[in-house]
């Protein structure tokens, strides 16, 4: 999936969202698990995992009554490759 960098940007404009990305890079955990990190409703972390989701930042899972998220390693590489490569300036190679 190709995602844009404006898209990209947006979803990670909000701190929480970063937060969130982050705790994931440890692995998949439940919105119950990821909803105990924070001093914010259930609710309001549904709506960013969404906001990740709908980049295909994170991945979801059900099991039961329980969602599992876990990031999607592949599209932030891909991400931030995009970010790296339109705007890091490639520095001359040491002489």
């Amino acid at each position: 999936m190709s995602i844009s960098c404006v898209e990209f940007c947006k979803a990670l404009s909000d701190e929480t969202r970063q937060s969130i990305l982050k705790m994931l890079q440890r692995g998949e955990m439940s919105v119950g698990e990821i909803v105990g990190a924070f001093n914010i409703s259930q609710p309001t972390i549904s709506h960013h995992l969404n906001v990740l989701k709908n980049v295909a930042l994170v991945t979801s899972r059900r099991e039961g009554k329980q969602v599992f998220y876990s990031i999607h390693q592949e599209n932030v590489e891909e991400c931030c490759g995009k970010m790296v490569a339109k705007f890091c300036v490639e520095l001359p190679s040491p002489e």
